[in-house]
């Protein structure tokens, strides 16, 4: 005898949620510790660059499920278009933060290069930690019976 249940099927933030918190985590932490180890310069570093690449990720992420929902087709070309242009903004602020002059005195790039490696680790950490809690079923509907079910007959 089995019961009828009807999951309640989440509505995809859990994984967003999880990987924000988890990145968030990484750069409060970091720039703590970029305080005491190197002062003003470490922390704005740390923070900007675990800031700028929980930005990038939270983006894509979102505009990946936006494309899933609206045209299922579409998502893996966007998702992989998403992480070249995740790459290319990354490469243009790092860009930019090189021809703005900025020296070691205003932002330390060791720390700038931490927070993006930080964030970058625990974001994947805390997004595959989300994903595999949620309940997603594989396919609807289990046929019980047997091979007699089967319209292409025995298997």
């Amino acid at each position: 005898m089995t019961t009828e249940s009807t999951p309640d099927f989440p509505t995809g933030m859990s994984p967003l949620l999880g990987a924000v918190a988890a990145g968030g985590l990484a750069v409060v932490v970091l720039a703590l510790v970029a305080a005491v180890a190197d002062g003003r310069a470490g922390v704005v570093g740390a923070a900007a660059g675990g800031v700028l690449t929980l930005v990038v990720f939270a983006l894509g992420i979102l505009v990946v499920g936006l494309v899933a929902r609206v045209m299922p087709s579409a998502s893996l070309l966007v998702a992989l278009m998403t992480y070249a242009l995740q790459l290319l903004a990354l490469a243009l602020v790092v860009a930019a933060i090189e021809r703005a002059g900025w020296d070691a005195t205003t932002l330390s790039r060791g720390w700038f290069a931490a927070g993006v490696i930080a964030v970058t680790l625990l974001w994947l950490v805390g997004q595959l930690v989300a994903a595999t809690r949620q309940r997603i079923p594989s396919y609807d509907g289990v046929p019980t019976g047997g091979a007699a079910q089967h319209p292409g007959g025995e298997r």
